[in-house]
């Protein structure tokens, strides 16, 4: 029987609410179960029983979606630091088991990368998560490069998070089942779709070229495009094109976790497909549980020098834990 080698565990999907910045989200994103909605309040002893229940040494904490991406920037940029404090203050209270993502003011560029900054240079932060499009952009437009130069500059990663499709998408694609499906236009594809068109855009935007050593994290094992990258690279590659290797962008800058898709097929594609140097253990607590993401990797068929890697190796170097 498969077992998990003896390493510690670093989760790097695991998320938070934050009261103030809560009470700005609006319509379906402000509801969540009353269960998960306090797991999401809990910086302290429910998280870290869960975690202990698991076998989960650390968690990275962020924001949950949508975060600061749709609030205006002159309340977004006082907003996110004190979010971002309160964050740290959390983190300093068990500072051997928890660690954190910056929430980012992203209405105002420029802020946001100096925001960026303080938390990594004086709090301690590991990088940062953004969540779908901001103020009705993707984030691919050139007006958040600044944020990514600044990350790229700081040598932490930003971490691509789905949130709801836009308005009309939703409206076009999914209206005929939400009432009866409505984790369709969630987690069942819809987030899926918004979160690999953002990071097919970032390739094809040239914002790697400007910026060659920016780190990207994917969750749910890359939002299916490990397993379309050859398709991906190939249609991009035929006459007419703007010459680009998508396979080289995207197995270069991207990193990938296993956020709710705990699948042994998928995790081999992606491992095959981007190498094992890439793929980052995460469970997407408390959307997902904890328990069967530790388990899983009981029967992941990896030799365990890769086992370790995933579950903490690749989390170190990336996130300089």
């Amino acid at each position: 029987m498969l077992k998990k080698p003896k390493c510690p565990v670093i989760a790097i999907e695991e998320h938070y609410w934050d009261p103030e910045m809560a009470a700005h989200f609006t319509g379906v994103e402000a509801g969540r179960p009353g269960e998960t909605h306090r797991r999401l309040l809990d910086l302290g002893a429910l998280r870290i029983k869960e975690m202990d229940d698991a076998g989960i040494d650390i968690q990275v904490l962020s924001h949950g979606a949508p975060a600061a991406q749709k609030i205006p920037a002159d309340i977004a940029v006082p907003l996110t630091r004190r979010v971002n404090d309160r964050l740290h203050q959390a983190v300093a209270a068990h500072p051997t088991r928890l660690a954190a993502f910056a929430s980012l003011p992203t209405d105002d560029p420029i802020a946001a990368a100096d925001e960026l900054e303080r938390c990594v240079t004086t709090l301690g932060f590991k990088g940062a998560m953004l969540h779908g499009m901001a103020h009705g952009k993707f984030l691919d437009d050139k007006r958040f490069w600044p944020i990514y130069a600044r990350a790229e500059k700081l040598d932490v990663p930003i971490y691509l998070h789905p949130s709801l499709p836009d308005a009309a998408v939703t409206a076009v694609y999914y209206a005929d089942y939400i009432k009866e499906f409505p984790m369709v236009v969630r987690p069942a594809w819809g987030y899926t779709v918004e979160t690999a068109t953002t990071a097919i855009r970032m390739v094809l935007s040239g914002v790697f070229d400007a910026h060659p050593r920016l780190k990207v994290i994917l969750g749910h094992l890359g939002e299916t495009l490990p397993f379309l990258v050859w398709r991906i690279d190939h249609a991009l590659a035929r006459p007419g094109q703007k010459p680009l290797s998508f396979r080289d962008v995207f197995c270069g800058n991207f990193y990938i976790t296993t956020s709710g898709n705990f699948s042994n097929p998928a995790l081999l594609c992606s491992v095959m497909e981007m190498g094992i140097d890439r793929v980052l253990f995460a469970v997407d607590w408390p959307f997902v549980e904890n328990g069967p993401a530790t388990a899983w990797m009981d029967t992941v068929p990896l030799c365990d020098e890769d086992k370790v890697k995933i579950l903490s190796g690749n989390a170190k170097r990336v996130l300089h834990l």
